[in-house]
């Protein structure tokens, strides 16, 4: 039986980000973009995909660059990594920080890349629980603004983080 008070968190966080699509100044549609906007397209809530992860950190984050869809470079510490299993597989993410942030990031691909989401991948942020684990919710993965807009430049997803997997959580694909 669904927790009918954690769909009640994820339709509030999905009709918040609606109304910031739709009638924000820093939202990444265009004027014209908005006003045809009708709401994200999201999968269907999977609670298998919220998840309690333990992160393995590096002891010596290593500084990468990953180039972004402009080809500009973006600069993050390689973090550590997480692994879950998912349909039958193990899978393993690689976190991203940026040097002077707390921000946890974990960009990916999966199989619904460029068929059912965006083609350039999605991201989802990880957040600290109180007893030294992780939540990691697929059901928030979001698509970078890049997705919207090409006026903007999005970090591109490393090949580390390319799942082997479907995961059907999150936003699907934008179409104008």
């Amino acid at each position: 039986m669904p927790d009918t008070s954690y769909l009640e968190y994820i339709a509030t966080i999905r009709k918040n980000n609606d109304h910031f699509f739709k009638h924000s100044e820093d939202s990444p549609l265009t004027t014209e973009q908005k006003q045809s906007f009708e709401g994200l397209t999201n999968f269907p809530v999977n609670e298998k995909l919220n998840l309690r992860v333990k992160l393995q950190k590096n002891k010596h984050p290593e500084e990468v660059t990953i180039l972004a869809t402009k080809g500009d470079e973006r600069t993050y510490l390689r973090y550590g990594y997480f692994t879950f299993e998912f349909e039958g597989k193990d899978n393993r993410l690689t976190v991203f920080k940026p040097p002077d942030d707390e921000y946890l990031f974990v960009p990916f691909k999966d199989k619904t890349s460029g068929i059912e989401s965006y083609g350039g991948g999605r991201y989802v942020e990880l957040e600290p629980l109180v007893d030294g684990f992780f939540k990691i919710d697929f059901n928030l993965a979001y698509l970078p603004y890049c997705a919207f807009n090409d006026r903007y430049s999005c970090t591109l997803i490393p090949p580390e983080n390319f799942l082997a997997v479907r995961i059907p959580a999150g936003q699907m694909n934008y179409s104008h």
